[in-house]
């Protein structure tokens, strides 16, 4: 299949028409097939060749196996830098492919879209007032790994790319802990041009059912109401509608209830901010998940993917003002909140339990006990289009939530904490001299880890905490990170415990749990003898414990430990102290600072 797609992309550049001159490797194999990377980038080296002022690439990072990650700059004035972007008060729209490569119907529709502006003339005012980043692939080394067998669950193309990356991380649950090469890259290059608005494009697995398309934005509770107010009326408002009336069937994001039923219901499939959308959120940016449904021909899905791209292009193109005032108004609310006391920042988000009526544009289906599995199977049948009333419990509410500190501080020594803080363009100062201080801080005790890895981490799944008042002494270098900037919302997901993708979630202070001193079991024998002479609550304790809890009873070890994790040899060693402090600002204005 490569030869053929080989030579019929060679014919299709031999100049016979210029229709033909400028069919897309995919369009030349009708859809059958995708390009490889060299032959994906060897088409943009020729719309930037035909369209110089138009078209710009740059490679933005270096992939673990030694790929070069390219982006494109597109816009209708040669404007290919954030400052000239900037200074035109230009929205700048970041889109974004293959970040699953095997799902990769956002590069064969960009190839196609950039064509249509660049050199055809069919979209030639796409981008007067928009200047376009577009990531033709993300996950470069999980694009070349490609394989007819990489997704059972799909229609086409031949062969398609690897859902990891050579290291074998999935890149979209990589946006906070940035692991990756790849996402690293992609922080800076994010960072570098601070994009308005984020398209990510996917292709669903799950269901069947009649649309091409289904489409995922935040919930509007984790959106500063700037972002979520545009992100409504440019996407639900006007995209969506007039996608529809191109021909497309379209819905929101189909998570259910019951993968096994689709009357169960669909709820919200639970973004974080390891996710990209997720992530946006965090950046104060409105950003759309496209999901292409996976069991409609290729073609249906890349043109699918076109025209919802163009659509949004042309509406943001025709109002590039109201984009930019949305998020420079959530960046002025993020900054102006750390003058409000009352404040408070959520953390984790739980479902609304008031549904509201879905009608769900399906097929019938029939379910039946699997003899194989044990459960039940469901079976589709694709020629009998039919609408459920269902119920859509998609909403979500805050849930935990906390007053957000003046700032935090990391001791110098935690550099992998501030390695994320660069990674994420987080601004902090530095110490210049030691410093003691006195702040809040928080103690955690009980953790329990997973029992598996997940995404090259044994996350760290339940702990205690409790908030301390704690005095520590701060070598100079270490970091304090005030919260009166732009990016104060990825620094509290980073560096609060509770957080769902905190840094101690993902396991970077796991040593904290871990006592480095311990006692010899002779030498605690005489100490809890001492200790229980002294004390006679802790003798009462003791004896408790011996008597309702047999495990503990039957086990030396736990006994003696009973007696020194009570003493000052271990609590001198502060097990479970989260070294992050948060400051109020009157110990902020107290300390002597450094720049960045």
């Amino acid at each position: 299949m490569r030869q053929i797609l080989a030579l019929a992309f060679l014919l299709a550049f031999s100049g016979i028409g210029n229709a033909m001159n400028w069919s897309t490797p995919a369009e030349t194999a009708r859809f059958r097939a995708t390009p490889d990377y060299r032959d994906t980038i060897s088409y943009l080296r020729r719309l930037e060749s035909a369209a110089p002022g138009k078209i710009h690439l740059e490679t933005f990072g270096t992939t673990p196996q030694g790929r070069p990650m390219t982006m494109v700059i597109a816009s209708n004035d040669g404007i290919f830098t954030p400052p000239e972007a900037r200074a035109a008060h230009k929205p700048i729209v970041l889109i974004q492919a293959g970040i699953h490569p095997g799902e990769i119907e956002g590069k064969d529709a960009g190839l196609m879209l950039l064509r249509d502006f660049a050199v055809t003339g069919k979209l030639p005012h796409l981008l007067d007032h928009v200047v376009l980043i577009y990531i033709p692939v993300f996950s470069v080394d999980g694009h070349e790994n490609s394989s007819p067998y990489n997704r059972i669950n799909q229609n086409g193309p031949e062969s398609m790319g690897f859902r990891g990356q050579s290291q074998y991380l999935n890149l979209n649950r990589d946006y906070v802990k940035a692991d990756a090469p790849e996402m690293r890259a992609w922080l800076k290059l994010w960072n570098r041009w601070l994009p308005d608005f984020l398209i990510d494009i996917h292709t669903t697995d799950g269901a069947d059912y009649q649309y091409d398309l289904t489409w995922y934005t935040e919930d509007p509770h984790k959106l500063d109401p700037a972002v979520n107010d545009w992100q409504h009326a440019a996407i639900a408002d006007n995209a969506i509608p007039a996608f529809e009336k191109r021909g497309h069937l379209a819905s929101i994001y189909l998570e259910f209830k019951d993968g096994s039923d689709p009357l169960s219901g669909i709820e919200n499939f639970g973004s974080g901010p390891r996710f990209s959308t997720g992530y946006a959120a965090l950046q104060n940016r409105p950003a759309l998940l496209i999901e292409t449904h996976m069991l409609k021909s290729y073609e249906t899905r890349v043109r699918a993917s076109y025209d919802l791209v163009a659509l949004l292009l042309e509406y943001i193109n025709d109002h590039p003002q109201s984009l930019l005032a949305a998020t420079a108004k959530a960046d002025a609310d993020t900054i102006a909140r750390a003058q409000d006391k009352s404040a408070r920042v959520a953390l984790t988000f739980k479902p609304d339990p008031a549904a509201t009526p879905f009608a769900l544009k399906g097929f019938a289906f029939t379910k039946q006990h699997s003899d194989i599995s044990g459960r039940t199977w469901i079976q589709y049948d694709p020629t009998k289009p039919k609408s459920y009333d269902i119920e859509n419990w998609n909403g979500l509410l805050p849930d935990l939530s906390i007053a957000p500190p003046a700032a935090y501080v990391i001791p110098a020594q935690w550099t992998a904490m501030i390695d994320r803080l660069d990674a994420h363009g987080i601004a902090y100062r530095r110490i210049r001299d030691p410093r003691t201080v006195r702040a809040d801080g928080y103690q955690i005790d009980g953790p329990r880890w997973a029992a598996k890895p997940f995404e090259g981490h044994l996350m760290l799944t339940a702990f205690q905490l409790g908030s301390v008042s704690r005095e520590a002494n701060l070598p100079p270098g270490s970091v304090v990170v005030p919260l009166n900037q732009r990016t104060a919302n990825v620094a509290i997901q980073l560096l609060e415990p509770q957080a769902p993708d905190s840094l101690l979630h993902w396991g970077y202070l796991d040593a904290i749990f871990e006592a480095k001193e311990y006692g010899e079991p002779r030498v605690v024998e005489t100490l809890a003898r001492e200790m229980l002479a002294k004390d006679p609550a802790l003798k009462a304790e003791f004896d408790a414990k011996l008597r309702d809890d047999p495990a503990f009873a039957s086990d030396g070890g736990a006994r003696l430990n009973f007696f020194f994790q009570r003493s000052p040899w271990y609590t001198a060693q502060h097990v479970g102290a989260y070294p992050i402090l948060r400051l109020d600002a009157a110990t902020l204005a107290s300390l002597a600072l450094q720049g960045h």
